[in-house]
């Protein structure tokens, strides 16, 4: 390989470390390429994508078939992120003011993007979706992304991301962080906003997983540069507590589960304390408990966390409405979830019993009762 197209270790030690000249923005994406993250280039000051050329603009335009990527045009953003070290020269050599991106999936990267942006906050069920908050706790001081993450890790008894020291973090012009860790298995983590109704971890705390980018640290923008903070220089593996709280909060792709297996005994029982399968209720409990143990037939990505954190939210929701009793529920949710990740216990009665709560404070009044 050429000399100009190589990165060395010692070149991507100093890159990021506090003290030392800004980097070009050439020499960010050698470095990124070097460490097997495809970069993209990002419009000179700006966090977005450099701009489509005019044919790739058009509304009907399908970047699938698209030829401007095999051509050597950065097109589509962060589908267009390359290892290429000749075409990256060719980019930034051209147009050396545009920034640098890093697509997270291909780069096997899952990067928690904490905002403290200064808006209203949001009602406390959304602060930390799938969570119960008691109403005797004051949330008004969780003003910020920084707040609901440091509450989430301290519920689960584990060191806030945040303060970590053993992986990249990047400090961001608008004073929020980027905090860098690597996906060490085959799990496709998915991209959120903390505003979502449907995939969040928490508010104002996004991810950049599969589907996203993340700007490269060193980068400046006409806000001002993504400075790496701490003593971490490279991301560590993402830590296995926060592996499940983005499987319950649904940041793995749906999969199809190939063959659903029956709901267990306990839980055919209670189902069965509900009225039988010609209720309502009953049926809505037994889909969401049929979901859960259907999760056995696949080891991995088959959304355990957020099903059984579902089906215990609807049998909190029963037992609100007097449709079943606490005990019978918490038996049935927990033999479900035995079925489909046996010795996985102490995890599952964690989810059960946050789901379970958030589920009381919302009764399910679907169906007759007994």
């Amino acid at each position: 390989m050429p000399a100009d197209l190589r990165v060395s270790y010692s070149d991507a030690s100093n890159m990021l470390s506090p003290g030392t000249s800004a980097p070009t923005p050439l020499t960010i994406a050698k470095h990124c390429a070097s460490l097997g993250w495809p970069v993209l280039p990002l419009a000179p000051g700006k966090k977005t994508p450099a701009a489509n050329c005019q044919e790739c603009r058009r509304r009907d335009h399908d970047r699938r078939s698209c030829p401007c990527r095999a051509s050597g045009r950065w097109c589509h953003g962060f589908h267009a992120a390359t290892l290429d070290m000749t075409r990256i020269v060719q980019w930034w050599g051209q147009r050396p003011q545009m920034g640098v991106g890093v697509a997270c999936g291909p780069a096997n990267l899952v990067v928690i993007d904490v905002d403290a942006h200064p808006v209203p906050v949001p009602p406390r069920n959304r602060l930390l979706p799938g969570i119960d908050i008691a109403d005797e706790i004051d949330v008004s001081a969780m003003t910020t992304g920084f707040h609901t993450l440091a509450v989430l890790a301290a519920l689960r008894n584990q060191r806030n991301p945040a303060t970590d020291p053993d992986t990249l973090r990047v400090r961001t012009p608008s004073g929020g962080l980027h905090i860098w860790y690597r996906e060490t298995g085959a799990r496709r983590w998915q991209c959120s906003t903390g505003s979502a109704s449907g995939r969040a971890l928490a508010w104002q705390v996004d991810v950049r997983a599969h589907g996203g980018y993340i700007i490269a640290p060193s980068t400046h923008t006409t806000a001002g540069p993504y400075t790496p903070v701490g003593p971490g220089r490279a991301p560590a593996p993402i830590p296995e507590w926060l592996a499940q709280e983005l499987e319950r909060t649904n940041h793995l792709p749906a999969e199809h589960v190939p063959a659903p297996r029956s709901v267990p005994p306990r839980a055919r029982q209670a189902v069965a304390a509900v009225g039988g399968d010609s209720s309502q209720a009953a049926r809505a409990l037994s889909t969401v408990l049929a979901e859960v143990t259907a999760c056995a037939a696949v080891p991995e990505g088959a959304g355990f966390s957020s099903k059984l954190n579902r089906a215990a939210y609807t049998a909190g929701g029963l037992v609100a409405a007097g449709h079943l009793v606490y005990s019978a529920a918490e038996r049935a949710l927990q033999e479900s979830a035995d079925t489909a990740r046996p010795g996985q216990e102490r995890r599952s009665a964690q989810i059960i019993r946050s789901g379970l709560a958030a589920g009381s404070r919302n009764p399910l009044r679907t169906g007759s009762r007994p």
